[in-house]
């Protein structure tokens, strides 16, 4: 009888994280993505950091990502919700829009939903971001798990209450991301935020709602993981994975957070199934 062959494990994904201001702990929150993504077994990852923010011109000028090289890109930065916020040289943000637009994988790292308020090509990628309620439309998930639109100048600014455990629910058992996940777990020591606000334009069929709580400050439920098209891109914004300085973060050691972060960051790459 011959023998069988050996089978051949498939190539792993290239991934890169992009990160170095935010008002979070970037550092450990990059540290916690990197781990997660290896641990899983699928990935090789590099970080790419930005210059700080009081940088000379200079130095930003000469930062500019080499995002076409790699399927997937984790964006851990945020430089601000507000006018003021730090924006990336230009050149860099229309490299970003092109390779999203172009087919490249998106994953938006929890704070990074906040920032470039005034970058309207990102408004559109992220879907849901840090916005005022004057700024347009935000979701919620009814009792049905139905997406209910509150319109423009309706419902709650942005914010959230203190880190705590609470209940997260999967909506869509279905797709790759949710597949094999339990319909619903306890998350520990968290942000739930709330008051996530779009483009005006923006329609609940422009996005997947994958995952939401139960907000004790909204009283709704709040969507905290979904995805979107940009052109030809994938887009998986989390709004999970807070991190702050000086303080644990067991909410990135849940397991099944843990696996939600992987296999969206696979399913951004395309390497699983639509």
């Amino acid at each position: 009888m011959a023998a069988s062959l050996p089978a051949i494990a498939a190539p792993k994904i290239p991934a890169l994280i992009v990160d170095g201001i935010n008002n979070h702990d970037w550092q450990a929150g990059t540290a916690a993505i990197r781990e997660t993504l290896l641990a899983a077994g699928r990935f090789t990852v590099s970080v790419s950091t930005s210059p700080p923010a009081q940088a000379p011109p200079g130095e930003w000028a000469k930062w500019r990502p080499n995002f076409a090289a790699y399927p997937v890109v984790i964006n851990n930065f945020n430089g601000g919700h507000k006018d003021d916020g730090i924006r990336w040289p230009r050149q860099v943000e229309l490299d970003f829009e092109q390779y999203v637009r172009s087919g490249g994988g998106l994953v938006i790292f929890h704070a990074a939903n906040n920032a470039f308020l005034h970058w309207r090509a990102y408004n559109e990628i992220i879907g849901l971001g840090w916005r005022d309620m004057s700024f347009g439309p935000s979701l919620i998930v009814n009792e049905k798990e139905q997406v209910v639109v509150i319109p423009r100048g309706q419902g709650l600014n942005p914010g959230h209450g203190p880190r705590h455990d609470f209940e997260l629910v999967i909506r869509d058992p279905r797709h790759p991301i949710t597949q094999g996940l339990p319909k619903r777990w306890l998350h520990p020591s968290e942000q739930l935020t709330h008051g996530q606000h779009g483009l005006p334009s923006l329609k609940p069929d422009d996005l997947t709602i994958l995952s939401y709580a139960w907000s004790k400050d909204s009283h709704e439920n709040e969507p905290l993981d979904w995805v979107r098209a940009y052109g030809n891109g994938r887009v998986y914004v989390t709004m999970l994975g807070h991190t702050w300085r000086n303080e644990d973060n067991p909410n990135l050691r849940d397991k099944w957070f843990r696996q939600l972060l992987a296999r969206g960051t696979e399913w951004a790459a395309g390497s699983l199934d639509s």
